[in-house]
């Protein structure tokens, strides 16, 4: 089948979290089971525009409101990512550095969605299956079901995956001649409590919906930042698919970004080889165990609680453990954080931004993963540590409750309930208990690395949603 994903970001072309990971695999891995999957994202001034050659496949008109805009559609040649890429470019709205953080974000997406609709009605064969991500994507549906220009589109299946529903991308009704125009009837169905919503309008118009776990399904049905009681309407379409990890690039055998390379049976000797470069790195003693934080500094990480939850942490153990920070977000976590380097530079060291590289050399050199979240749809980092033997301290929520099971009840890592610097302290004590048990430490490591969570493993999920859509469509026509 042939198959489009729609998505704002896509590692390693640009990345935030975990959506750019899953975007940069998913395909590859349909491609590998014989589909024609594809992908497009709007084309940002980042490296990987100028380190990689491209061709012109489209050149289109469009517009937002009364702005006239031309967009070209760009091919990577070569297909680097093992399926083909394509970017939008749209001068002046697309082509900045950053995926995200300019107030004209808005314009920028329904410019780009905009884009790719008409881009699609180009197409001689549509695809089989138009995958979206995020509300980014979010209208589409609403266009392609109700949009004037986009007749030719009614009949073309939709999936809506839901990596993270705490952001809508919510707009204003007086902001609505943005949008192509469209049945005016059917207004309703892009709206959620009185705004324009293009996530809620997407989970409406959808074909399918899918979360990145089961049990991040079942929590939207409660918290989802307003659209619990549209999910629980919608539940029949919906379904829980659980993220796999690209085990090519998630390798500890091969991983090209680290200094030593190891795999389950030599990992207690690949793990201290690692941990002694990284720690080297940081001025720290490799001797202590070390725990690391990985990820966006926000509320819904609780990395809000980090600063108090470490300095306490590293008071009590008064030497005996080391602890490396890496992430950026909010300025009053970050400069919480930073402070704590001036309490305990022997034991502790906070990296501000993201590093590829790092993130890799972490996985490998640390002991154990910290992970306090208050939300979590999926989680890949927790996944990423089991792959390289880092045991995971999560809060039982989403994909951690559906990935991550204590090893008090013969489980891959150390679970708690509560988002609480409480929590956090006795499970981090709980760790150094662990690493005091070597040969326990060992087998655990064993044990976890032989766990698979790769694409191959749940990708063919995704072929079985596609495949009942199709048909469906069959049977209506």
């Amino acid at each position: 089948m042939k198959i489009l994903h729609v998505t704002a970001e896509c590692y390693p072309v640009a990345k935030v979290g975990g959506l750019g990971d899953v975007a940069g695999a998913l395909p590859k891995y349909q491609k590998k089971l014989g589909h024609t999957a594809m992908l497009v994202m709007p084309m940002y001034k980042t490296p990987f525009l100028n380190t990689h050659q491209w061709a012109v496949v489209h050149k289109g008109q469009a517009s937002l409101g009364d702005y006239h805009f031309n967009f070209t559609i760009i091919r990577e040649e070569g297909q680097s990512l093992g399926f083909d890429l394509y970017l939008v470019d749209i001068n002046g709205l697309l082509d900045r550095p950053k995926v995200y953080g300019y107030p004209d974000d808005p314009q920028r997406f329904i410019a780009f969605q905009t884009a790719v609709a008409t881009w699609l009605q180009s197409w001689k064969s549509l695809p089989d299956i138009v995958h979206l991500h995020d509300y980014h994507t979010g209208l589409l549906p609403f266009y392609f079901k109700h949009g004037y220009g986009f007749r030719r589109l009614e009949n073309v299946p939709t999936v809506l995956t839901v990596h993270n529903a705490e952001y809508q991308g919510w707009l204003d009704w007086r902001n609505s001649s943005w949008l192509p125009a469209f049945d005016e009837w059917k207004s309703g169905l892009l709206e959620w409590n009185k705004t324009i919503n293009p996530l809620a309008s997407a989970i409406k118009n959808a074909w399918a919906v899918t979360t990145v776990s089961p049990s991040y399904l079942q929590e939207l049905r409660f918290h989802s930042n307003g659209l619990e009681a549209l999910f629980e309407y919608e539940k029949g379409k919906c379904s829980g698919i659980l993220n796999g990890i690209d085990s090519e690039l998630w390798n500890p055998q091969t991983d090209g970004l680290l200094e030593h390379h190891y795999h389950a049976k030599t990992v207690t000797a690949g793990k201290r080889a690692n941990k002694k470069a990284v720690s080297e790195n940081f001025g720290l003693n490799p001797d202590k165990p070390l725990f690391t934080f990985i990820g966006r500094l926000v509320g819904e990480k609780a990395a809000d609680l980090l600063p108090d939850s470490l300095a306490a942490f590293l008071r009590e153990q008064n030497g005996a453990a080391n602890v490396i920070v890496l992430g950026s977000g909010e300025p009053e976590i970050e400069a919480g954080l930073q402070g704590l380097k001036g309490y305990f530079p022997a034991n502790y060291d906070f990296y501000k931004g993201y590093s590829e590289q790092l993130s890799h050399a972490l996985y490998a050199g640390a002991d154990f993963l910290l992970m306090p979240s208050r939300v979590e749809p999926c989680g890949l980092n927790q996944m990423y540590a089991l792959r390289y033997g880092t045991v995971p301290l999560v809060r039982r929520t989403g994909g951690l409750r559906d990935t991550i099971t204590d090893i008090g009840d013969n489980g891959n890592g150390l679970c708690f309930d509560q988002a609480s610097i409480g929590d956090i302290l006795m499970t981090m004590n709980r760790a150094m208990d662990l690493y005091a048990q070597p040969k326990k430490m060992e087998a655990l490591r064993f044990k976890m690395m032989q766990i698979d969570h790769s694409w191959e493993k749940t990708v063919s999920q995704y072929i079985d949603l596609y495949q009942s859509l199709i048909d469906q469509n069959k049977q209506s026509r």
